[in-house]
C-alpha cells in the first residue's frame, strides 16, 4: 500500500474530512470550568482557512519559521495545520522548558511570531519562559493563554475571512521538532510533510486502523511521538480525537474519550500499574486471577477503572518498559505493544505486530525500513520518516548520518532471529567502575521490578560497583509519611536486589539501593518532556553523596 494521493500531507488530510465527513466530531476539548467544546471537521478546516488567511495578512516572509507554546488543546493542532495552510513551518516548544532553553529555540530558530496556548504556571514553565521571551516576538493567544494582551485566536476566527488553502509540496519543510535532549542544546529536527506522513502509511500495513477509532492526546506535542502516534494518525485516518484538561481530571477525561487506541511512556505505564497495585495488591491479583469465575471479571474491572476496556491496543515507546510489566498488562487483557523510533525518524522505526509480540524486543523494522547493528553494538536505521536533517547545523547532520544514508541512534541492540531489535542501553550511557570494568545500566534497570518503585537509575561510575536509585511511587511515599512498616519494605528492596544481582556479572553486580528523597520530574530537570531519566542531571545532583554511600556498606540505604 501507499499514501493515499487525496492524503499527501496531514492538511490534505484535513480538507479530504472536511469535504466527506464535515459533521463528524474531530476534537474534543475540555475546559477548567468543566465546559466541553465539540469541533467538527467542518468547523475546523474552517478555523485553520481563517487563521491561515490572517498569517496571509501579516505579511510574513515566506516560509517564516512560527513557534508553538503550550500544553495539548484542539487548538495546537489546529494551529499547526493553520501555519501549513499559510505556508509556514511549524516549530513547537516543550511547555516544560526552562526559560533559558526557551529563548534558546526562539533565536536559533529565527521565529518570526510565537503562539501561547494552554499555559497557567503550576505544571509548565510559563512562570520562567515568559521573562525571555524577546520583547519585539510578535504573539498571539489561543485558548487558555495565560496572556489576555494579544491578538486571540476566537476573535481573528470571527472576523477573518477564510483563505483558500495552500496544499503544501510533500517534500517541503514542515516542521522543525527541537529534540527534548537528556545532554547539550536542543538540536531542531526537520521533518519534510513526506517523511511525518510515513508514519500513517507504515501502520495501515500493520495494523487495521478506521475512522471508527478514539484516541486521547496527552503526551507533549512538541514531540514527535505524539504527534505521529496521534496527531499524524488521527488525520489520515480521520478519527475522534479527544484532550485532557488537567492532572487531577485525568482519569475523567480518559473516562470521556474510552480509547479504542492509546498511547503512552513508560512511566504512566508504571504509574497506572502502582496504583493498582496499590488498591488491588500483587498476592490479591494473584489469587483472584486464578480463580476461573472471577478471573475475566476483575480484570475487565481493572482495565475499566483505568479507562482503558475499549482499548484495541495500547502503545508504550520512548523509554524501556520491563517485560514483566508489559507482561502484567498483557494478562490482563491489554495487547500492549512496545514500540521505537526517534526524533530523527518521526518515530517510524520499530513495531511489534498484533498478535505477534515479542516481549523484550521492540518488534520488527516498520515496512520500508532497513536497521542493522554497526561499529560498537550501535542500531542503525534507515526509514522513510529519516530526517531532512538539523537545522542550521549541518556538521552533526553528517555526524550522526552513515556515507550510505544510515542514522546512528546511539542505541545499543542486538537483532534475534526472528528479525526482533532488543535494545540493550544508550552508547553514552555506558560508565567504568573503578576497576575499569564498563557497566550497561538500562538491562539492569530493566530486571529491577519492585511494585512499589517508580522509576529507578544506575549510577556508580569511577566507583567499585554500580549503585540504584530508586524513587518510590506517590502511593508508596505517602504510606510511609503515614506510619507505613520501612522495616519491611526495606527487607523486599534488599530481596529484590538479590534477585537483580543472581543475574549480573561480577562487575554489574550493585551494591546497593538508595531510596531517594526528592521526586525526580520535568520541574526540576530530572526527567525529559517524554519521561525518561535524564541520567546525566541524575548522576550529577547524587554524585557528591557516592562515597558517603558506599562506606555505609549498607544493602538498601535511605535518603530520608
Amino acid at each position: 500500500m501507499a499514501i493515499d494521493p487525496q492524503k499527501q500531507t496531514s492538511l490534505h488530510c484535513l480538507y479530504y474530512w472536511a469535504q466527506h465527513t464535515p459533521d463528524n466530531v474531530y476534537l474534543t476539548q475540555p475546559f477548567p470550568d468543566g465546559r466541553v467544546e465539540d469541533i467538527t471537521w467542518a468547523q475546523a478546516a474552517d478555523q485553520v482557512s481563517r487563521m491561515a488567511a490572517y498569517l496571509n495578512s501579516l505579511g510574513l516572509p515566506e516560509h517564516s519559521n512560527i513557534g508553538i507554546l503550550g500544553k495539548n488543546s484542539a487548538h495546537w493542532i489546529l494551529l499547526d495545520l493553520a501555519i501549513w495552510a499559510a505556508g509556514h513551518v511549524s516549530v513547537p516548544l516543550y511547555p516544560t522548558l526552562n526559560g533559558e532553553t526557551a529563548a534558546y529555540i526562539l533565536e536559533h530558530s529565527e521565529a518570526k511570531l510565537l503562539f501561547l496556548g494552554k499555559l497557567d504556571g503550576t505544571a509548565d514553565g510559563w512562570n520562567d519562559i515568559k521573562h525571555h521571551i524577546p520583547d519585539d516576538l510578535p504573539i498571539v493567544s489561543l485558548p487558555l493563554s495565560p496572556r489576555d494582551d494579544t491578538p486571540k485566536w476566537q476573535e481573528i476566527i470571527k472576523e477573518q475571512s477564510p483563505a483558500e488553502p495552500k496544499l503544501p509540496d510533500p517534500d517541503a519543510l514542515a516542521t522543525i521538532v527541537y529534540t527534548s535532549g537528556s545532554t547539550g542544546r536542543p538540536k531542531g529536527v526537520m521533518h519534510s510533510f513526506r517523511t511525518m506522513i510515513s508514519v500513517a502509511d507504515g501502520l495501515q500495513q500493520l495494523f487495521p486502523v478506521s475512522s471508527n477509532e478514539r484516541m486521547l492526546s496527552y503526551l507533549p506535542l512538541a514531540h514527535v511521538a505524539e504527534r505521529a502516534a496521534v496527531e499524524t494518525q488521527s488525520l489520515y485516518y480521520g478519527f475522534h480525537l479527544y484532550f485532557a484538561n488537567s492532572l487531577d481530571t485525568f482519569q475523567e477525561d480518559l473516562q470521556r474519550a474510552r480509547p479504542t487506541l492509546f498511547f503512552s511512556v513508560p512511566r504512566l505505564w508504571m504509574k497506572f500499574y502502582l496504583g493498582v497495585n496499590a488498591k488491588l495488591p500483587p498476592k490479591k491479583q494473584k489469587i483472584l486471577f486464578n480463580i476461573p469465575i472471577l478471573n475475566s471479571l476483575v480484570k475487565k474491572k481493572v482495565l475499566k477503572q483505568l479507562g482503558l476496556d475499549h482499548c484495541r491496543a495500547a502503545l508504550t515507546g520512548a523509554a524501556p518498559l520491563s517485560g514483566e510489566i508489559i507482561g502484567w498488562y498483557r494478562g490482563l487483557g491489554l495487547e500492549l505493544l512496545e514500540v521505537y523510533g526517534m526524533s530523527e525518524n518521526f518515530g517510524y522505526s520499530h513495531a511489534n505486530r498484533p498478535g505477534q509480540a515479542k516481549v523484550g524486543t521492540v518488534g520488527m523494522a516498520n515496512p520500508g525500513v532497513t536497521h542493522r547493528i554497526g561499529e560498537g553494538g550501535e542500531v542503525q536505521v534507515k526509514s522513510p520518516g529519516q530526517m531532512l536533517g538539523y537545522y542550521k547545523n549541518e556538521e552533526k547532520t553528517k555526524e550522526d548520518l552513515t556515507d550510505d544514508g544510515f542514522l546512528k541512534t546511539g542505541d545499543m541492540g542486538e537483532i534475534d532471529q526472528d528479525g526482533c531489535l532488543r535494545i540493550t542501553g544508550r552508547v553514552k550511557d555506558l560508565f567504568k567502575t573503578s576497576k575499569g570494568k564498563y557497566v550497561v545500566p538500562v538491562p539492569i534497570e530493566n530486571r529491577f521490578n519492585h511494585p512499589k518503585a517508580e522509576v529507578v537509575c544506575v549510577a556508580g561510575a569511577n566507583q567499585p560497583q554500580p549503585c540504584l536509585m530508586v524513587l518510590l511511587s506517590e502511593e508508596a511515599r505517602d504510606e510511609l509519611d503515614r506510619g507505613g512498616d520501612r522495616a519491611e519494605l526495606e527487607q523486599e528492596l534488599a530481596r529484590e536486589l538479590d534477585a537483580v544481582n543472581a543475574q549480573s556479572e561480577a562487575h554489574e553486580k550493585v551494591a546497593f539501593v538508595v531510596v531517594v528523597k526528592e521526586p525526580w520530574t520535568m520541574e526540576n530537570g530530572m526527567l525529559t518532556p517524554t519521561m525518561k531519566i535524564k541520567r546525566n542531571v541524575i548522576e550529577d545532583f547524587y554524585n557528591q553523596k557516592m562515597d558517603e554511600w558506599f562506606g555505609k556498606k549498607s544493602k538498601v540505604i535511605w535518603e530520608f
